[in-house]
């Protein structure tokens, strides 16, 4: 079977996405065969992009999220069936395409209040709000949280999420624009890193106590400052690099600044196992399903227009998620 991707064929900018045919073999064991109706664009396509996290091939079709129709299963599968309405994220590469052949046990039903278009928008980024608040640290009422890009498209899922949960959300962003965003789902208040100092702010903010965790998908720029906005035995989460990696760190640092926790975080570890899978899924889905939680899909592109959306992302001109259509 033939089909439509977006290729790489080495490491570099959008311009390196090729809108290209490809041959599919029918499904093996284990595996199903999914028609794409949505997919979603997350920063990690980047990072696959540009080689910052190397990839099999070349060429390789690159994207880790997508929703659709299995059309096909292979020997042994029994979680799925043709016909049914699936989505997945963080599962081999493969998702920029019109169809894929995936590994059954990541794929998880979709339920009927929740769209192809809001799956493909939220599964990697509503997967990893749901390890994040629900596991990594355990957000409960009565706690003040730090979380960085609070209007991209993990933050603006999370910050709702903390919300619910009772906590008092302090989020960063680097536009009034975003910071409004960020107000508008569920963040109590907004730093706008451009033209203020986050970490003695929050401390205003927090009479000087600081926070028990902060999450910084940023990266460089912002991790020795968020390391100055937790409270003693506070954790720091570094789930991602968009402003480039972090670089080595002094472990001395931690106990001078109190005694701090550190982790590096990934969706694959936390949903390794199907059951964790299921499970993370099945509490999104009714986060969202239940209006608590709501997905912002502020900006579609055709799949061939990969590159486009590559750049707005790069560049920061984007808020909530981004979907491509095949």
């Amino acid at each position: 079977m033939r089909a439509r991707a977006i290729r790489i064929h080495a490491p570099g900018g959008p311009e390196a996405l090729r809108w290209e045919e490809i041959e599919l073999a029918p499904p093996g064991h284990g595996e199903a065969l999914v028609r794409h109706t949505a997919i979603g664009v997350n920063y990690i396509d980047v990072y696959h992009r540009t080689g910052l996290y190397p990839v099999p091939g070349p060429p390789t079709v690159i994207g880790v999220e997508a929703a659709g129709v299995v059309e096909a299963i292979g020997p042994g599968v029994t979680v799925v069936a043709a016909g049914e309405r699936v989505a997945y994220a963080s599962g081999p590469l493969g998702a920029y395409a019109e169809r894929s052949l995936v590994p059954a046990e990541r794929l998880v039903r979709l339920p009927a209040s929740i769209s192809d278009e809001q799956a493909a928008a939220m599964m990697l980024k509503g997967l990893t709000a749901q390890y994040l608040l629900r596991r990594t640290y355990r957000v409960k009422s009565g706690d003040t949280i730090l979380f960085h890009a609070a209007a991209g498209g993990v933050g603006l899922i999370a910050c709702q999420w903390a919300k619910h949960l009772g906590a008092t959300v302090i989020g960063t962003t680097g536009s009034d624009a975003k910071a409004a965003l960020a107000r508008a789902n569920g963040c109590d208040h907004v730093i706008v890193y451009t033209r203020e100092r986050f970490p003695e702010r929050l401390l205003a903010l927090t009479g000087g106590a600081g926070v028990p965790v902060v999450y910084d998908s940023v990266g460089q720029t912002t991790f020795e400052g968020s390391l100055d906005c937790l409270a003693p035995l506070g954790l720091m989460v570094s789930f991602g690099n968009a402003s480039g990696p972090v670089p080595p760190v002094n472990l001395a640092l931690l106990a001078m600044k109190g005694s701090l926790f550190l982790t590096r975080p990934t969706l694959v570890t936390y949903t390794a196992k199907r059951e964790d899978l299921v499970k993370a899924a099945e509490e999104l889905f009714g986060v969202v399903a239940s209006g608590a939680v709501t997905v912002a899909i502020n900006h579609r592109y055709p799949l061939a227009e990969a590159a486009a959306a590559h750049r707005a992302l790069e560049q920061r001109e984007t808020t909530g998620s981004i979907v491509l259509t095949p």
